[in-house]
């Protein structure tokens, strides 16, 4: 399994990139304006990374501006990669 998930992340940069940058608590807005990337191609990451546990949403219940952070499978992930 974990190397599904390696596979997964190499597959694309921006995934990569995003997990790479969410040790701290952050907005998909933020990350977009620190990374230069659009924010859709930040959230569609997100959930890409969500869907495989790599990622958590720290306010679910939120409409707007919801804090995601790495979930600690996702540094194993990192951390292998």
């Amino acid at each position: 399994m974990m190397y599904d998930l390696i596979s997964f992340l190499s597959r694309s940069k921006n995934r990569k990139t995003v997990l790479e940058n969410l040790d701290n608590p952050i907005t998909p807005t933020e990350l977009a304006s620190k990374l230069n990337i659009q924010r859709s191609t930040i959230s569609r990451a997100i959930l890409e990374l969500m869907n495989k546990k790599l990622v958590k949403c720290l306010t679910p219940k939120e409409k707007m501006g919801r804090l995601y952070q790495i979930t600690d499978l996702g540094k194993k992930v990192l951390k292998e990669k």
